[in-house]
């Protein structure tokens, strides 16, 4: 029961970012009210489940690494997070300056090493994601569908990024390989173990990842955002997660 959720969630993944070039809202200024509620769910599942999920692993680590060179270093989890978060920074800040060349045809094959350097990242991102649906081992079926929930308005957001950046090429390839990655992850999860040491690195990159693209995308200002909707969205969804 709990293997076939875990593929209907890793399946409603694929079908987001499948579907997400026909997503008209999602780069509409000022932006709709469901996207500000969206981003409300997401800094709530950043600060509720998120942060003290690193915080978890941390004891993991720390475990795993008292009697190596590393044991005399602290916080290993949110080194790892740090790199994610970098590692995405950096990437979204070459696409930028790429996409804003004056001189196109010199740059041309620097678009498209940066496309899919991009779109790499982002499918071993997926990947990830995937992987960690089963491997993540949520102890009850709520905690399972929020984690849905919050990573696929998250995803809708990574999609319009992702368009912005590399406009047809992307809806021409990276979303087809983004779609194809979390059930990716999902199947090499049945077939491959890592253990909890690598589950916890697994989840500290992602979410270092994922605290960039959520402070990034989903509460841009330039958007001007629905304030109500991003509230309402960041309390309920708050409430949900505190009461599972």
């Amino acid at each position: 029961m709990y293997i076939a959720l875990t593929f209907f969630c890793a399946l409603g993944f694929s079908l987001l970012h499948f579907f997400s070039k026909y997503m008209k809202f999602a780069g509409k200024i000022p932006r709709s009210k469901f996207l500000s509620l969206a981003a409300g769910v997401s800094v709530a599942y950043l600060f509720v489940h998120l942060l003290p999920e690193l915080n978890k692993y941390q004891k993991v680590l720390s475990k795993e690494l008292t009697n190596t060179v590393f044991g005399y270093i602290e916080h290993h989890i949110y080194l790892v997070a740090m790199t994610g978060l970098v590692l995405f920074y950096a990437l979204e800040k070459k696409a930028k300056i790429v996409k804003n060349q004056t001189e196109p045809a010199q740059s041309l094959a620097e678009v498209s090493g940066v496309f899919w350097v991009h779109i790499g990242l982002f499918f071993v991102y997926n990947t990830i994601i995937g992987y960690l649906l089963l491997n993540q081992h949520f102890e009850q079926v709520s905690s399972l569908i929020f984690y849905f929930l919050a990573l696929a308005v998250h995803f809708i957001a990574n999609d319009w990024s992702l368009r912005r950046h590399h406009e047809e090429v992307y809806d021409q390839y990276g979303r087809l390989l983004l779609s194809f990655a979390s059930l990716f992850g999902w199947l090499l999860a049945l077939f491959v173990e890592i253990g909890e040491f690598g589950v916890s690195v697994l989840f500290a990159f992602v979410s270092g990842g994922m605290i960039l693209n959520i402070m990034k995308e989903e509460l841009p200002e330039e958007q001007k955002s629905s304030i109500s909707s991003f509230v309402v969205g960041s309390i309920v969804f708050t409430v949900l997660l505190l009461l599972i």
